[in-house]
């Protein structure tokens, strides 16, 4: 772990990261030696330090720390944590804060084999998400509402959850973001109230575009859920996993793009 470019695993007990979830992070694949979709990860980012206030990262000195901590390992992951940085008591941010960067590299993650030809088991969250269009979109640090969500199930036949926002509305899932299929269209949440937008899900949206999938951007209800012809997550991680059973309610994978599908796989994770 790299925190502020040098070798450490502890960081200041007053960092307005540790103290108020003050700052934001990327989670990124590496394949190859490299972090994948790096310049999608980047402006994500440094647009989310621009809505916060945080004085952003050198990204050329970001790279290079990044590069340092993945050292000779071909796959894996990264993870990014910008806070404010150390700060005084009170909520006012100072001025003068430098912010922190952390830097971590983990192993890859075992998925189950075959998930993308047969699908996963998701279910429905009871914790929701709340309403902030201020911080709407941001990978930010506050975390503690998908913490909830995701302490919900200790079943490990379950792969993620989904969860709706305050007026009943479907979002994401824990750490994932929902497509839905229907008619040959692709629907996909609005998350202009709550709710990360994902790079993984930038990437389908325009991958389905190229292949002339129509994507449409909107409020889905829970009724939309069980009347889709299909359902699937994506993030940075996974790619691509279509849901073949939520809830108790099964879902065919014959209505899924598996051009799209396929596509993704290929090139979805692209050094851009």
């Amino acid at each position: 772990m790299l925190i502020n470019g040098k070798s450490e695993t502890r960081i200041e007990a007053n960092d307005r990261g540790l103290q108020f979830g003050d700052g934001l992070f990327e989670t990124i694949a590496v394949k190859d030696g490299a972090p994948c979709l790096w310049r999608r990860h980047m402006e994500r980012l440094l647009g989310g330090c621009s809505r916060l206030g945080i004085k952003p990262p050198d990204i050329h000195q970001l790279r290079q720390e990044v590069d340092r901590e993945i050292g000779k390992a071909g796959r894996g992951v990264i993870k990014i944590i910008i806070t404010r940085g150390p700060g005084q008591r009170g909520y006012r941010p100072q001025a003068e804060s430098q912010p922190s960067r952390i830097i971590s590299f983990s192993d890859e993650p075992s998925f189950p084999e075959q998930v993308h030809q047969r699908g996963i088991v998701a279910r429905l969250c009871s914790t929701r998400l709340g309403w902030n269009p201020a911080l709407a979109g941001l990978k930010h640090l506050n975390r503690l509402e998908q913490v909830l969500a995701r302490d919900e199930w200790n079943d490990p036949s379950i792969h993620e959850g989904l969860m709706m926002d305050a007026a009943g509305r479907v979002i994401e899932g824990t750490s994932s973001n929902l497509f839905v299929v229907q008619d040959e269209k692709l629907y996909t949440p609005d998350l202009s109230r709550c709710g990360v937008a994902g790079v993984m899900q930038g990437r389908v949206i325009e991958i389905a575009e190229e292949l002339d999938i129509p994507v449409i951007i909107t409020d889905i209800s829970l009724q939309d859920l069980w009347v889709a012809d299909g359902l699937f997550l994506t993030n940075s991680l996974i790619g691509i996993w279509p849901i073949r059973e939520l809830s108790g309610q099964e879902f065919s994978l014959d209505a899924l793009p598996r051009n799209l599908i396929d596509a993704v796989q290929e090139r979805g994770y692209s050094l851009s």
